[in-house]
């Protein structure tokens, strides 16, 4: 057993691993620590890279792509260690990256999780959309971060440099205690991929854990490296959302927060039928009946949940609608938003 497993799940990413291998390499020095590449049965030739640059790593190779979750949790039940840190092939770390993460999750026994930093590699005095400075969400489910609300990146001045509780920690870069991440049944499987990390945190506050954010540690992501923005990108994202919602919601809250994200998931379905957008508005419109046809898989996974949702009024939930708020109320960064400061 090793201390720290730092994973990279890598699916047909080799031009990643040759650009942002050598300085993971380089700056993962703390003590106990192993790096281990997890194949998503990747059909370029990252394998051969790996094995000709890189012989002293561990690959553990996949017999087909299993998305984000799939692939973690299969990789993951082969790994033993304290603490796991999953990180995306597409992110540049920089020095001294790792310590403040471990010396924060070994200082409490609580936190579940920890995010580092995250900013964008190619604008990198500006904070990246999938995470920033620590994930929220808001009461309809939209999630959003402190640095990045809906599609405005604030630049980084040092406004959020402060080790804070967060709702959820991004799936581009994060630590996670191994013992919590079994047993809470690691990530669900039929999330494929985005939005998986919000339900496994989500899941870990309900039972009294804590997600935390720690901006002594910095990391540059690209950003859609793996999966580019396409009508199933779209669809994973309106379907995950809402088995998000019916897996954890407290139960007076899940059906009428339901009725109004599927009304206004029909409002953005209809903008995009008004756009021409056919392929968009179809992704959306195939969310909705996948999710109609997973209820009654989503409502067993709801009740074996029950007992872990005994904490379910979390400070780190926007009472209001982030929505209204970036559009009506012109609160386009997250010091703005009262209430979570």
């Amino acid at each position: 057993m090793v201390k720290t497993a730092v994973v990279i799940l890598n699916w047909n990413g080799k031009k990643f691993l040759e650009q942002y291998l050598p300085a993971l390499t380089k700056f993962t020095n703390y003590p106990d620590t192993e790096i281990v590449i997890a194949d998503n049965f990747s059909t370029d030739d990252s394998i051969d890279f790996l094995n000709q640059n890189y012989p002293s790593l561990k690959i553990i190779k996949l017999d087909k792509n299993y998305g984000f979750t799939g692939g973690y949790n299969r990789v993951l039940k082969n790994i033993d260690a304290k603490y796991y840190i999953l990180i995306n092939s597409d992110i540049e770390v920089t020095e001294n990256w790792l310590n403040p993460l471990i010396d924060l999750m070994d200082s409490d026994d609580k936190i579940a999780a920890i995010q580092p930093k995250i900013k964008a590699y190619h604008q990198k005095n500006h904070f990246e959309y999938a995470g920033a400075s620590g994930g929220f969400i808001d009461k309809l489910g939209y999630p959003f971060c402190r640095g990045r609300i809906l599609d405005t990146l604030e630049k980084d001045t040092g406004q959020y440099n402060d080790v804070r509780e967060i709702f959820w920690a991004t799936g581009a870069c994060m630590v996670i205690r191994a013992k919590l991440f079994h047993h809470f049944g690691g990530f669900d499987d039929d999330f494929f991929a985005h939005m998986e990390e919000i339900d496994l945190c989500w899941r870990l506050k309900n039972s009294g854990y804590k997600i935390f954010v720690q901006p002594k540690s910095e990391v540059f992501h690209v950003g859609g490296g793996t999966l580019p923005i396409s009508p199933f990108k779209l669809y994973l994202n309106y379907r995950n959302n809402l088995f998000l919602l019916y897996k954890n919601l407290p139960t007076g809250k899940l059906f009428p927060t339901i009725f109004i994200r599927m009304v206004l998931d029909g409002l953005s379905a209809s903008i995009y039928l008004l756009k021409f957008s056919f392929r968009n508005f179809t992704a959306v419109f195939k969310a909705h009946i996948h999710f109609y046809q997973s209820l009654k898989k989503l409502r067993l996974k709801r009740k074996k949940l029950l007992l872990d949702r005994s904490n379910s009024n979390h400070k780190e939930i926007l009472k209001g609608s982030i929505i209204i708020k970036y559009f009506f109320c012109k609160k386009k960064f997250f010091s703005q938003l009262k209430g979570l400061n």
